[in-house]
């Protein structure tokens, strides 16, 4: 493809700075574009993994903590509206209530009615998003779940704690926000540096390890994600 198509598909503003990265060569900025995008796929499989079996081990500690399999219903009237979670903002007096738990279950349920799906707790449980299972290690909902969240890292570091955890996951998120929106995760500034998106990478295995270090062993064989960094060096 020419260049100026290549720029005019994508957008000049985008691919700019993949010009400017390369020393503004045509043919490498088109290489290191789908580089970017070889590599936010080589992640796919690690972030999937790792949502899943977040996502089932805390509704697992909360199905038993709340001896209810239907907690995250039933909860919207429970500690997800406990009275902690409404502050007065010292700027504006107004109150201000973190009730984003509550508006993704309901955000869900909706979704599912408005496919005729029936509402059940493991598809409403299917529905939410890693933002939704990070919350949970804020210390607000933290505190009012009495750091039960914590027991699926069994194998967590001496040392570490609801914070660290807490760290690693939004970083995760918010990672995973910039792939999904097909962000460039393959500068720093306008120079090629994947410092940051290698400590990312290290991230999801180090929470994979405090979950069960047998994790880690699992996804070798899907994990090509530092082979697809290395190749995108040579560009």
């Amino acid at each position: 493809m020419k260049f100026k198509d290549f720029s005019r598909y994508f957008s000049n503003a985008r691919v700019n700075r993949y010009s400017i990265a390369t020393g503004n060569s045509n043919s490498k900025a088109i290489k290191l574009y789908k580089a970017n995008l070889k590599i936010a796929q080589s992640f796919h499989p690690l972030l999937g993994i790792l949502e899943v079996i977040l996502r089932n081990g805390i509704n697992d500690v909360l199905t038993l903590h709340f001896s209810d399999p239907n907690w995250i219903v039933n909860q919207k009237s429970g500690f997800m509206s406990d009275p902690s979670l409404t502050l007065i903002d010292k700027r504006t007096g107004q109150k201000k209530t973190n009730d984003f738990l509550k508006r993704e279950v309901n955000k869900a349920e909706q979704r599912l009615r408005k496919t005729g799906t029936t509402i059940t707790s493991g598809k409403i449980i299917a529905e939410q998003t890693l933002g939704f299972w990070t919350d949970l290690f804020e210390a607000h909902h933290y505190k009012l779940l009495k750091g039960k969240p914590i027991q699926i890292f069994s194998n967590i570091p001496k040392g570490y704690g609801r914070k660290d955890i807490n760290n690693a996951l939004t970083k995760i998120r918010r990672f995973r926000n910039r792939i999904n929106h097909n962000e460039p995760i393959c500068f720093a500034g306008n120079s090629i540096n994947f410092t940051l998106t290698i400590e990312i990478y290290d991230s999801i295995i180090d929470v994979l390890s405090w979950i069960d270090p047998q994790l880690v062993i699992l996804v070798k064989d899907l994990d090509k994600v530092k082979k697809t960094i290395k190749a995108a060096m040579k560009i």
